[in-house]
Order: C-alpha cells, then structure tokens, then sequence
C-alpha cells in the first residue's frame, strides 16, 4: 500500500491532552486481540504499512502518527516529549476502549513502550499489556550511536537552522544510511517518506522531536530499568546490521534481561518492517499467539 492509500484507510481524529487539543492520525483493522504498532523517528505509521497487511487476518491493529509526526498535528511552539507521546498512545486506548493489547515499538516508538512499561510497572497503567516486542532502539543510551545529523538537529539554535537547509537529497542520503546494504529502499519509498516527513509542516518540527535524545539520558535508570524488571512478556526483533543501534545493543539486553527472547535478522539494519516485512510479522506474530 502506498503512502496515500494508507492515509486514506484511516482518520484524523481529535485527541484530548494536557497540552491542548490536537488532531492524530489513527487507523485501525482487522480482526482479533487488539495489537498496537509504535513508529520511529524520524517516519510515520506507513513504516508497518506491509506488516500491518499480514498481521491484520489475525490482530486487530492499531497504528497511529505520534504527535509532531506523518499526518497528524505538528504545532510549532510546542515542547515535544516521550511522556506526551504515552499520554497520547494512553488516550488513543481509552478512546478505542482497549482492556488490554500487545504492543510493538520501533525506534522512538520503542522508548515510548518503555516507558508505557514503567507505568504498567506502577500500576497506573489502565490497559493491560499482553506483551510487548521491541524492534531496533536505542534502548540503552550509552550504547546508541546517532546519526550527525541526529545530534545537529536535536541542538537548539543550530537545529533551527539546520533544518531549513535539510533537503530531500540529505534526508535520503541519511535514511538510507542505516538500512542494510542488501535492503536499500527504493528512489519511490525515499521520495515517499520524504512527504510524509513534510507533510503539515513536519521538517520545521524535527529539531524539537529531537528532544527524545536528551530525554534517553535523563530517564536513562527508569526506561531501562523497566526493560530489566518487567513483568511484561519481552521479545527483541532486532536487525543485527543495524551500523546505530544493532548487536551492541541486544546483546547486552541479552545480558542484562534473563530469558529475553531474541530473534535475530543478520542481514537486517535498523527498519525490520521494511527490509524484512514476511520475518518481521511471523516473529510478532509468534509472540502473541
């Protein structure tokens, strides 16, 4: 499905935060136990658009643009963060009247599963997580490896002008960067996520998405900490040729996390649902049925 079906398969719907009232992307369908896809940055909810296809005889699924992303609200004078994203995912639930769901993150969407299981760790959590399965992330802070163009962005004056200046030749160069060398993306997805990407105003936005990074450091104890004492079953589908945040990482979640499941893709880099789509929904699937 490409970019504008996927648009047209769901809705802009009105969502209620502390922050104000903003308008998120959502789409839902299938059939089955509810399951929950979390994007990446800097992409949208298109990134499972393949997974979603094969996962959607069995799950009911719910993918949506976290706010500031893809087709949803990308208010400019607004302070971005983890948190709100989980209000946001949180409200999202509350509205679709889920008791319970898997969960699945990707990337930034992975952070925000950690710490929707640092709230389910409290019990403050209203939905029940049935499992989570995380794809690549830099779950621990110090041993992710950002892009340059990550770490210029995500500093304040200089993002601000930096990403007037980011063209779509730059955004694909850096995009294509942390694929595989065996599972480039097509000159048509590049261009593809590249509107997304812009869509309502998105590129204005990006050096305050960016903010995730320094949030890493300062909920480092409490995101990675509840990785290590959830409850929660926990699976990794991790792209092992992933040049960011690949083997370095899941090996030492390996170490740290007794039991973790690990379902490694060796010629995968940092998109799995891209590069992998068929190996990608079969682990997911396998872990929630």
């Amino acid at each position: 499905m490409d970019a504008d079906g996927w648009l047209a398969s769901g809705d802009r719907v009105q969502v209620e935060l502390e922050s104000g009232r903003w308008h998120v992307f959502v789409r839902t369908a299938g059939s089955g136990p509810w399951l929950t896809l979390l994007h990446a940055f800097p992409t949208s909810s298109w990134d499972w658009a393949r997974v979603a296809d094969m996962l959607e005889p069995s799950f009911r699924v719910l993918t949506f643009d976290f706010l500031g992303f893809g087709d949803s609200d990308k208010p400019r004078n607004h302070v971005y963060s983890i948190n709100e994203q989980a209000d946001l995912t949180e409200a999202l639930w509350r509205r679709l009247g889920l008791a319970e769901t898997g969960l699945v993150g990707h990337d930034y969407g992975a952070t925000v599963a950690q710490e929707l299981l640092a709230r389910a760790r409290e019990k403050t959590l209203e939905t029940r997580l049935n499992g989570v399965v995380l794809l690549n992330a830099g779950l621990y802070v110090e041993l992710a490896r950002p892009l340059l163009i990550q770490r210029l962005l995500a500093r304040p004056l200089v993002g601000r002008l930096l990403a007037h200046a980011v063209t779509e030749r730059a955004f694909s160069r850096s995009l294509s960067s942390v694929f595989s060398s065996e599972h480039q993306p097509t000159a048509a997805e590049l261009q593809e996520q590249w509107r997304l990407v812009r869509r309502r105003g998105g590129v204005a936005v990006t050096p305050k998405l960016l903010g995730y990074m320094r949030e890493r450091r300062m909920y480092a104890a409490r995101w990675e900490g509840a990785l290590e004492r959830t409850e929660v079953p926990l699976r990794l589908v991790w792209g092992m040729a992933d040049p960011r945040s690949g083997t370095q990482i899941s090996e030492h979640a390996r170490q740290r996390i007794p039991g973790l499941g690990v379902v490694a893709l060796d010629d995968v880099g940092h998109y799995p649902q891209l590069e992998a789509p068929e190996h990608v929904a079969t682990a997911i699937e396998a872990a929630f049925i």
